[in-house]
């Protein structure tokens, strides 16, 4: 077996293990260990507690399977409460490549790879080959996904098809029905077809037969259902089979999967002969209409150890040799074909750029010049020469066709920076930023600052200097909202106003360092006249520490410009995000009204006579659409 040059780090996280393992060639899979997700505060502390445990071995590339939907950089975990920022969190471990992916688009891709042994066929029907292969399984939540043949290929699906909404078959389960909608208004497949969803079937069969419930965990239910020692958990394990081929049948008609329907996740593959003969087929077959076509469908259950593994590292090597193959894409194909016409310098930077892609994409312009031996206009020559307007609109395309993604970093501004590298840093700068601060994000400050300003009586918003501007938008947006405010700028002004505030008036204070001392002196007026201060300003500051509510904003302006480039921007968009809370809890459907005509209406410094009549729902306010779709990031 080729072992590769630098093993493949692979982990499987799920909402209560977090299983790691090492591929160092194909298939073969070393050092494999799961550690307990409580047992640590966030997927970083998990990930470097498995690398200390190893050898002292150099990683290079990894591929992370997670339970949750992955569309962006920010991973939030739905069923619990791990989040974090993929292209930080590659930095922060030193990779060179970190694909992170759903878990059942992981174990979908494995299904070409296994075998015979690999699975435990349930029921009869035979798979067409090159056929849909749908795939679904319980664990924490209920996974599911699919496999469409392309080619000499399969393309995975993302779904969340586990958030379907769940149908009763029988008075039992309508009974179940009642019982769940009790506690929750939408009643899913997952919330049944789960871990906790078979602690909620044993809840509710016991309210049905009006009998005292225990208090059970999904695992001593099934060990006392596979015992035979507690019928009451033996009935509800036989629904949670019986509701699991429902579902099942629904993703094999929605899918047209004739190619089989996989059981995997962390429930059914341990039930072994149990569930082969429990009513799970037998449910799967019910379909009306439609009973002869699921009748066809041979379902398996997955019992392959490192199922979700192999799915990762396939879907691993394919990124890896797609980087290798086809070494910057298009941008690098095109560099190849007009070689031939290049002057003796630029070659050498075409040269340079060939053998050192990944380094060019952030190695200053100099740093490019001085390794290929020209000077620095030559560089922005050759950059022109591809019908690029500049180094940095190069290293961009660069780095979407060698990553598949843009990397969002921050990079200097300097004087010798065209007018459209400029442009193309300052929109860098901030996208990476507005992505570092939604990292940071305590929802609990949030919520806290969106009941306050709606409970107050008064809002006034503080700022200073270049963020008056904020102070002034703030002014705006919540007066639209039909809340009383005002924003000073000026410090006498501040201290003032705020010498006749009452305890149920709220200030929000803008400040990028929370170090200015007329801010800070501002502060402690507000405290003694006993109004509440919601803070934008820098964690561990003088001013947050005043505050009643804290709003971290921390980005590290460059000081030697004299602007604000980056931080103005964000505390701006604070604001909106408490303006849209606000909006949202007087109306939930107002956040999407601010758009169009009536916006512009709203906007146009229109005269008096001509204003249209004011509105009877309080307008909301819009925010941007997400920047893009990042899953797998790569320096």
């Amino acid at each position: 077996m080729a072992q590769y040059q630098t093993p493949h780090l692979l982990a499987d996280i799920g909402g209560t293990y977090a299983r790691f393992t090492l591929e160092m060639g194909r298939g073969d899979f070393q050092y494999t260990h799961s550690l307990l997700c409580a047992d640590y505060a966030d997927f970083y502390s998990a990930v470097k507690a498995y690398l200390q445990s190893l050898p002292d071995l150099h990683i290079e590339h990894a591929a992370v399977a997670i339970a949750n939907p992955v569309d962006g950089d920010q991973v939030s975990m739905t069923n619990y409460h791990w989040q974090f920022s993929i292209e930080e969190m590659r930095q922060k471990l030193g990779l060179d490549t970190l694909l992170i992916v759903n878990d059942f688009t992981a174990l979908a891709m494995a299904l070409p790879r296994l075998g015979p042994n690999d699975v435990q066929q349930i029921g009869g029907g035979e798979a067409r080959k090159q056929s849909v292969i749908g795939l679904l399984g319980p664990g924490s939540g209920l996974g599911t996904s699919g496999l469409i043949p392309a080619g000499d290929g399969w393309i995975s699906l993302g779904s969340e098809g586990g958030h379907t909404s769940f149908a009763p078959r029988d008075e039992r389960e309508i009974a179940i029905l009642r019982y769940v909608w009790k506690h929750f208004s939408h009643v899913s497949f997952e919330r049944l077809v789960s871990g906790p969803g078979l602690e909620l079937i044993y809840q509710a069969l016991s309210d049905y037969v009006q009998t005292q419930a225990q208090e059970l965990t999904a695992p001593e239910i099934t060990q006392r259902a596979l015992d035979r020692t507690d019928l009451q958990c033996v009935e509800a394990l036989d629904v949670f089979c019986a509701l699991l081929g429902t579902a099942a049948a629904n993703l094999a008609v929605t899918l047209g999967a004739m190619g089989g329907i996989y059981i995997g996740g962390g429930i059914v593959p341990r039930l072994g002969e149990y569930f082969a003969a429990s009513s799970f087929r037998a449910r799967f077959e019910e379909k009306g209409r439609f009973s002869r076509y699921v009748a066809a469908i041979p379902t398996f259950v997955i019992t392959a150890e490192h199922a979700t593994f192999m799915g990762a590292a396939a879907i691993l090597d394919a990124q890896l040799r797609t980087l290798q193959t086809e070494p910057g894409s298009a941008i690098l194909g095109q560099i190849r074909r007009i070689r031939a016409d290049l002057s003796p310098a630029e070659l050498r930077v075409a040269d340079h750029v060939l053998a050192h892609a990944r380094a060019v994409v952030n190695d200053p312009i100099a740093e490019i010049a001085r390794a290929a031996d020209v000077s620095q206009p030559t560089v922005i020559r050759f950059c022109r020469s591809l019908g690029c307007e500049g180094l940095s609109d190069f290293k961009l395309r660069l780095a979407s066709g060698l990553t598949g993604t843009v990397p969002v970093t921050h990079i200097q501004v300097t004087d010798d920076d065209s007018a459209l590298e400029l442009g193309a840093k300052v929109l860098g700068n901030t996208a990476s930023s507005i992505l570092q601060v939604r990292n940071q994000l305590n929802r609990d400050m949030i919520e806290r600052a969106i009941q306050c300003i709606s409970r107050a009586n008064k809002l006034e918003f503080y700022a200073i200097g270049h963020y008056g501007v904020v102070a002034q938008d703030a002014q705006f947006k919540f007066l639209r909202l039909g809340i009383p405010s005002i924003a000073h700028t000026d410090s006498r002004l501040q201290l003032l106003s705020a010498s006749v505030l009452g305890e149920n008036d709220v200030v929000v204070i803008s400040s990028s360092s929370g170090r200015l001392p007329e801010l800070i002196e501002v502060a402690e007026k507000v405290r003694e006249r006993g109004a509440k201060i919601i803070a934008i300003a820098a964690s561990h500051s003088p001013l947050i520490r005043k505050a009643d509510i804290a709003l971290i904003v921390d980005h590290v302006e460059d000081v030697t410009t004299h602007l604000p480039m980056v931080s103005r921007i964000l505390h701006l968009l604070v604001i909106d995000m408490l303006a849209v809370g606000v909006a949202m809890g007087r109306n939930p459907g107002a956040a999407g009204l601010m758009s169009g005509e009536a916006d512009e209406r709203l906007d146009e410094a229109m005269p008096v006579s001509k204003k249209p009549a004011a509105r009877t729902q309080a307008p909301g306010v819009s925010l941007a659409t997400p920047l893009a779709t990042l899953t797998s990031h790569s320096r």
